[in-house]
Formats: C-alpha cells, structure tokens, sequence
C-alpha cells in the first residue's frame, strides 16, 4: 500500500505531470480506436518511485480545473505523495502526452503542453517552508523549457534550497521538443552550478560541457563534477551507468530484461538512487538499486506504473518465477 503523506517529506519536487494516452497496440497512431489513459511526468515518476521505495515525497504543480487535472491529483496522491501545493489553474488545460509505438521497438512520445497549466508555474508557487523541511529538492531540466515563468519557479526552489542547505539534485533531461540546444545547454549548465546530486545521459553530459574533448564517459563525468556537483550519476542505458562521488569513480552493470516500454527508465533511476541515498546507504547499494528499479519501469507499459516497493527489488534475482 502506498505511504500516507506526512508533514515533512523527504523528497520535494516540481514540474508538470500530464495526462498520458497511450495507444494499446503497435503502429500507427491514427489507426488505434482506443487510447488507455494515465499520467506522466518526469519529476512525478521520480517521486512515486522514491515513495514506494518507502521514502515520503511531495509534488508541486499546477493542473487545469478539469477531469485531467482531477485524475493527475488522484493519481498521485493514491500513490502516497503530498500534493498539498499542487495548484488548479481554472484559466489553462491540463497538458497532454500522447505515446504510440510504431514498431515493436520504436516509441514515439509528442507533447501537447504549449499554455498548459504546468506552464503557467512561477515562483509564487513555491512553498519556502516545503523547500526547507525537505531532504532533497529533486528538479529536472524539463520544466525550465517550459517557461519564462517555470524557469524561475526552478531558480527560486534551488535558491531556496541552497540558502537553506538542502541537497539538490538534478536530472538534466534535455528534451529537443522544447527548445533548442543552445538555450537549453546554457541554462542546465548553470543549474548543474547549483546542483549537489547530477543526473545525465552522456549525450546530455555533451551537451551541457560543449565540444571540450571529453571523449569517454569517465572524461565526461569528472568534467561535470568540476561544475560543482559532489555526486555525478551517468546513465548508459544497455551498458550500466558511472558514478563519480566526491571524486571516486563506481559503475553498475544493468539487469537484463524484456523491455516492454524504455520511458521512465532514467526517472527509477534516480529514485532508487535518492531513496537509498535518503537511507543513508553506501554508493554499491545506491547504484544497485537505482539499476534495478530501472529495470523495473521498462517491464511494464507506462511511465511509473513498474516503478518497485522495497520487497520486490529481490525478485530480479529470484530463480524461481512462480512465487507460492
């Protein structure tokens, strides 16, 4: 069952969660006649993840006054997260996140979030008090393309947090759909300034270090680190992922599973790691994990709906799979 939320989380994040329609089977979109519907959103996977691995999370937002807003609230607070400072936007929709898989291993995901409520974030939504009771404040690279709004709504939680001694962590997250390289470049790698926890895929880690020479991934990770992050997450997806604490070097090999739906999978990630961070766990059993509740997300269609409570992350070593 999922935790009830408390009044102090350990976790705090912000960003837009949508509606998500997925259509159930593979091709092309305009031939599906039905579409199932859930949520999705990058900061909210991370913080049912890191809830159902028994950590307390809270999620800040907005939703349009709507059935969409009303599901996206239900939803997360069914899964146990504080959504005490979400807000409803009775002047702007819901956004939406349409995903069709054209073949068996071809997943296209289109927004539908241009003056969305999620948009619409701005720094008056951010709860100080929130900030400062938290743990972690967990942010992504997302929300800044969003807006000029939601971009300070992201500087004024880090801000916040920094004053405050609060641990931040940011996964990069570059989405192209957004805005361009140039901008987006520009603005992560001032976050990742302010950040103490880096999540990055090696493409991103490019992106934000520029054309610098930096050639392999423990190249690329040191030289984000020498931005200012203690804790350097790399995510190599088939090949595992490296991490850079306090200037040692770790590496994880990835489990090897059917994957069913590959979107998602850097948010387990960075649950698993936060939550065992949150527990006061050593780097091994950090990135162990952050690995397996990644493998978790892929096995199932959906964005969250795979993501691990703490007494299945055995059962990726289960030899027996029927369980009596």
């Amino acid at each position: 069952m999922p935790a009830e939320p408390r009044e102090t989380p350990d976790v705090v994040t912000l960003g837009e969660t949508m509606v998500l329609l997925t259509a159930p089977r593979i091709g092309p979109l305009r031939h599906a006649r039905t579409l199932d519907v859930t949520i999705g959103g990058a900061e909210s996977n991370v913080a049912i993840g890191v809830t159902r691995l028994g950590r307390r999370a809270a999620w800040i937002g907005r939703v349009g006054d709507d059935e969409f807003g009303r599901l996206v609230l239900a939803a997360l607070g069914g899964e146990g997260l504080d959504v005490r400072g979400a807000i409803v936007d009775p002047e702007a929709p819901t956004g939406l996140m349409v995903k069709a898989r054209r073949t068996a291993a071809a997943t296209a995901v289109r927004y539908y979030r241009a003056g969305s409520a999620g948009s619409r974030l701005c720094p008056d939504d951010i709860d100080p008090g929130r900030i400062r009771a938290a743990r972690i404040l967990h942010v992504t690279g997302i929300t800044p393309a969003l807006s000029g709004s939601a971009r300070a709504a992201v500087r004024a939680a880090i801000a916040e947090a920094r004053t405050t001694g609060v641990p931040v962590s940011l996964d990069l997250n570059y989405r192209q759909a957004l805005w361009s390289a140039d901008d987006a470049a520009c603005e992560l790698r001032a976050l990742a300034r302010d950040t103490d926890i880096l999540f990055a895929t090696e493409d991103e880690a490019r992106l934000v270090l520029g054309d610098a020479g930096h050639t392999t991934p423990a190249e690329l990770a040191r030289a984000l680190g020498e931005l200012g992050p203690a804790q350097v997450l790399l995510k190599q997806g088939s090949r595992g992922a490296l991490a850079l604490v306090d200037e040692v070097a770790y590496e994880v090999a990835p489990h090897r599973v059917e994957a069913v739906d590959p979107v998602g999978a850097g948010d387990a990630f960075a649950a698993g790691y936060l939550a065992e961070l949150l527990e006061g766990g050593p780097v091994s059993t950090r990135l162990a994990t952050a690995a397996a509740a990644g493998a978790f997300a892929v096995t199932v269609p959906g964005d969250w709906e795979g993501l691990p409570g703490r007494d299945e992350l055995r059962l990726l070593h289960v030899g027996d799979a029927v369980a009596r």
